[in-house]
């Protein structure tokens, strides 16, 4: 499940455009805690936490403990707003949550056993059509990611969500069909290869044997001294 990680924030007393940029000039990231049927809370973070736990792939589904002061809330990241040119966070929006709290999260698949693939031994390439899942849960069994066995896939086989073991309580966001989670594909050069052979043998199929060869070649020669033997008639 995933774990808990904390921030110190200071609350934010003025909101804006104006406001924003000034805490990010001082330092600080600008950010704001909402939900549980309270008032929004403006707060801003240092730009050195932020920068150690937005850099991890899990950072929105992990569950936070902010503490603001004396006080402390429970929170899950649900947006981030990035600088277009920087790729630096320019505001992140958390969602107050108690243990009891159903959240939908983006929790990304984890691949095991390739070696144990024969397509994938054979040359076929993993072509991952999501790289995430939708689920939903309580906010404190959020897993870290799922996890999709590859082992006995051979070329040309899919591995469907319903491959995939979900932790107990845990829903899928889209429950009304089987998807698609990641196939074995042929890769271009293993496809051409395999064109190529097939063309090789209906070619060898059509051929004509030697001897029926000889026998077309005789009867083409027959017909041209023919034909000059009559032209010298005339």
């Amino acid at each position: 499940m995933t774990e808990t990680h904390s921030f110190d924030a200071e609350l934010r007393e003025r909101a804006g455009k104006g406001a924003a940029r000034a805490t990010r000039r001082s330092g600080r990231v600008p950010a704001v805690i909402y939900g549980d049927g309270k008032a929004p809370t403006m707060i801003s973070l240092p730009d050195a936490d932020v920068k150690r736990e937005i850099n991890r792939a899990t950072f929105l589904t992990t569950l936070f403990d902010i503490k603001i002061g004396s006080k402390k809330e429970r929170v899950l990241p649900r947006d981030v707003h990035y600088d277009p040119v920087q790729d630096w966070p320019l505001h992140i929006d958390f969602l107050r949550v108690s243990a009891k709290t159903k959240v939908t999260v983006q929790v990304p698949v984890r691949f095991l056993n390739e070696e144990a693939a024969p397509g994938l031994e054979r040359g076929g390439l993993l072509n991952v059509v999501r790289h995430e899942i939708g689920l939903v849960c309580e906010a404190d069994k959020i897993p870290d990611h799922l996890e999709a066995d590859l082992t006995g896939l051979d070329m040309g086989d899919t591995l469907h969500i319903s491959s995939i073991t979900l932790p107990a309580g845990v829903e899928l966001e889209i429950d009304d069909r089987d998807f698609t989670v990641a196939t074995i594909a042929t890769p271009s050069a293993v496809a051409a290869e395999q064109a190529e052979a097939q063309a090789e043998a209906e070619a060898e199929a059509e051929a004509p044997e030697e001897g029926e060869e000889e026998a077309a070649e005789g009867e083409e020669g027959g017909s041209e001294e023919g034909g000059e033997e009559e032209k010298t008639e005339e």
